[in-house]
Formats: structure tokens, C-alpha cells, sequence
């Protein structure tokens, strides 16, 4: 048998955000063949916003493997600090605030970073041909895929990975649409900085992302060593612009921020693609699919899309390739399931506040779910592993072997979640 990285001599990535920056210095660090050719492909005039991003504690060593850096190195270049969880505050019905813990607590930690600045470091890392060109389309032919540009000649690929973000509109034929979470909007600030740079080595102190119920939706608050990140998030459809923007401003006046820069009003659909993978075409991140940011999951789904695809591409017999694509897509889909209905429960239990979103998120959004992900629907089955982590959070004895179900999220994550709710 051939090996599968014997096939795959000529690489491209389409897109210079988080996912494509990570995939490019994935492939560059991980390809067997140093031979291989790689290309990097974006729009320069399409601008990359930098907001301030969460991650969960898988990305530092992935990072560290990346960049041949260490912790600390990586934490100051993104303007980091350490992320220990998240705050909730104002959410479910015990009305009191919680931590969501990453396991174990006080120890185990991730980054709150600029997501621009994790772009530079990580496309130094990666030694590829840089291609400034708007593409077109993507498309599969025989034995690989085709990019076509405007003004260049068309290039084909052994394999693309696709990330050009999340797509104008879903189409049902494509898209799994995640109705049952209830957001579909975001305004972001950039504001004065609450955490202090230090001078000879990174910020070590405790941080932890703010989710902070809203009459309108939530608020993330994400704290930097050079501005501390904002975000509303809300629906567009329930609530009219200027009546969040109102509450944002008596938020930062509650909070004491005297002064901000408006960055983005960002429009995003909740969706899963239903091909993440079809062996010439990998796409990856807002391309593969959008959730609210809630739980930070968009870097730790695209680092398991990257990984995945390059794990069985460099491991697995060429001649299986055709009949792993069905089975490694089925896994990717299922697990992008999984975190949108992990992300949706949040909102069963409603708020502090008994407003119009509210209502809407636990009596309308999630009722959805059922029938949003029945396996028929989904060709999946999130929902059954999703009912399986509620059932066992429903038992009055859990056995020890349970909590060592993960499916992304642990029983633990559940267990933290549940009792902060009060469901």
C-alpha cells in the first residue's frame, strides 16, 4: 500500500484568518514530505478584524508544536493572558453568578488572545508561497481540487483547505442550521485595557472570560494586555440595533469604561456544513461551521478539523482514502453538532431577566432542537450523545468511569454547567 502523504505534494490554503493561519503552519510542521509545495492564498483587501479571542486549554501545546516556541513566548506575541474559564453572570435561574471551570481548576489554562496578532506568529511558522488573489470557486476534479482566481490562471491542488468564513446564505441542501441558538449578531468594542502588561516575562494572573446576561442577549467581556474585547450578542430579529447598542453603553458605564472604539457589527449564521470534508476540499473553521461564541469554540473545532484531515491523510493507506471520507466527515459533522447543542442548553434556563430574547431563546430557540438535529435530518447521531451526558446528569450515583466521557465537552463541563444554572 502507498501512504497517503505520497499523494499530497501540493497543498493549498485559502484564507489568512485564524483557521487558515493554523492550518498552513499544521501543514508546514507535519507533512512527512519536505518536498511538498505549499501555498497560502488570500485577498489582502479583505482586512483582518483582531478581536479578542478565547480558546480552550488544547490550543498552547499545539501552538508550542507549531511555532517551536515556548508557552511564554506564544502568550506575550498575542498580547495574552491566561485564561482559567469562564464567568457567567446573570444566567439561569438560581440567579447567581458561576465559574466554568477548565479541569483541572486553577491549573489547567488557555489563552484570551489577539486573534490578528496569532496569525502573524503562526504564518511565520509556516513556509509556504504567499498568493495575494481573490478566488473565485473551489471545486473538486479527479484526483485533488481546482481553485480558480480573478486574473490568474486556475492552479489545481492534491488538497485545499477551504477558509474563507462563513457562507452570505444556507441552503439546506449544504447546511444544517442551528436554530436553536438564539443569536445571530454581535457588535464589538475594543476598550482600555483592565490587565497590565508585565515587563520581563508574561501576565501570569488568574483571568477569566465574562459572559454576562443581558436584557438583549449576552456580553463577552475578553481582557488583553493591550485592550480588553467587548461583544453584544444578540438577535437581530427580536431586538432592533439601537435598543442593544443603548444597553452596551450602560453596560461599559456600569463597568466604569469611560471611552471605546466601535470595531464591527457582525451578521453570523449558527450552521454545520453537512461536506466538511470530501477528500479534495477541507473546510475549516467559520467554513466548516459558525456557533456563537459562547463556549470559545471555533479555534478548538477547527483544530480538530485540521488534525483530523492531517492525521488521516499522512497515516492512512492512500488506497482507503475514498472510503475513510464518509466516515471522517460523519465525525466532524457529529462533533460540530455536539458543541452547538451543548452551546444551545445554555439557554434553557433562561436569565435574570424576563425580557423578549429571553423568552424567545427558552421558550421558542430551543425547543428546536429535537427536531433541528434527529439523526434522520443530520445523518448523525449528536443528538443521542448529547441525551446521553443529560441522562447521566440525571442519575443520583455517577460512576467514576462516566466522567471520563467527553465528546468535546466533559461530563464535568455538565456537571459545572448544570449546577450553575440551577437545572
Amino acid at each position: 500500500m502507498h501512504s497517503g502523504s505520497s499523494l499530497l505534494k501540493k497543498i493549498a490554503v485559502v484564507g489568512r484568518g485564524t483557521a487558515g493561519s493554523l492550518a498552513a503552519a499544521a501543514v508546514a510542521r507535519f507533512h512527512p514530505d519536505p518536498d511538498h509545495e505549499l501555498h497560502h492564498i488570500y485577498d489582502s483587501r479583505i482586512p483582518t478584524l483582531g478581536v479578542g479571542e478565547g480558546t480552550w486549554p488544547s490550543l498552547l501545546p499545539y501552538l508550542e508544536q507549531l511555532t517551536n516556541l515556548p508557552d511564554e513566548t506564544i502568550q506575550q506575541s498575542v498580547n495574552g493572558t491566561r485564561k482559567y474559564g469562564l464567568a457567567f453572570e446573570g444566567w439561569g435561574v438560581r440567579n447567581q453568578d458561576f465559574i466554568h471551570s477548565f479541569i483541572p481548576e486553577n491549573v489547567s489554562y488557555g489563552y484570551h488572545l489577539c486573534a490578528d496578532l496569532m496569525g502573524e506568529l503562526l504564518r511565520k511558522s509556516a513556509n509556504a508561497r504567499h498568493i495575494d488573489a481573490k478566488v473565485l470557486n473551489i471545486t473538486r476534479v479527479d484526483g485533488g481540487a481546482q481553485v480558480e482566481f480573478v486574473d490568474l490562471a486556475p492552479e489545481r491542488y492534491d488538497l485545499v483547505f477551504d477558509a474563507r468564513g462563513f457562507p452570505r446564505e444556507l441552503h439546506p441542501d449544504r447546511h444544517i442550521n442551528v436554530p436553536f441558538i438564539p443569536t445571530n449578531t454581535a457588535i464589538i468594542r475594543r476598550c482600555p485595557a483592565t490587565v497590565k502588561a508585565a515587563r520581563n516575562g508574561p501576565v501570569l494572573e488568574h483571568t477569566y472570560t465574562r459572559s454576562i446576561a443581558r436584557p438583549h442577549g449576552w456580553a463577552a467581556v475578553i481582557p488583553l494586555t493591550t485592550h480588553t474585547a467587548y461583544g453584544y450578542i444578540f438577535n437581530r430579529d427580536v431586538t432592533a440595533l439601537a435598543e442593544v447598542e443603548a444597553d452596551f453603553d450602560r453596560l461599559l458605564e456600569t463597568d466604569g469604561v469611560a471611552e471605546f472604539e466601535p470595531r464591527a457589527v457582525i451578521r453570523f449564521p449558527n450552521f454545520i456544513h453537512r461536506r466538511i470534508y470530501d477528500g479534495a476540499v477541507c473546510r475549516i473553521g467559520n467554513a466548516a461551521a459558525f456557533l456563537e461564541p459562547l463556549q470559545a469554540t471555533t479555534i478548538a473545532a477547527a483544530q480538530l478539523q485540521i488534525g483530523m484531515i492531517l492525521h488521516t491523510r499522512f497515516n492512512r493507506p492512500a488506497e482507503r482514502l475514498e472510503r475513510d471520507v464518509p466516515t471522517v466527515n460523519r465525525f466532524l459533522v457529529k462533533n460540530m453538532l455536539y458543541y452547538g447543542l451543548f452551546v444551545g442548553w445554555h439557554y434553557h434556563c433562561g436569565s435574570k431577566f424576563d425580557s423578549a430574547f429571553w423568552r424567545h431563546a427558552r421558550d421558542h430557540a430551543w425547543p428546536q432542537h429535537r427536531d433541528a438535529a434527529a439523526p434522520e435530518v443530520v445523518d448523525c447521531d449528536a443528538l443521542q450523545m448529547f441525551d446521553e451526558m443529560v441522562y447521566l446528569l440525571n442519575q443520583s450515583d455517577i460512576e467514576k468511569s462516566d466522567h471520563n466521557q467527553a465528546y468535546g465537552f466533559s461530563l464535568g463541563s455538565y456537571i459545572q454547567m448544570s449546577k450553575g444554572l440551577g437545572c
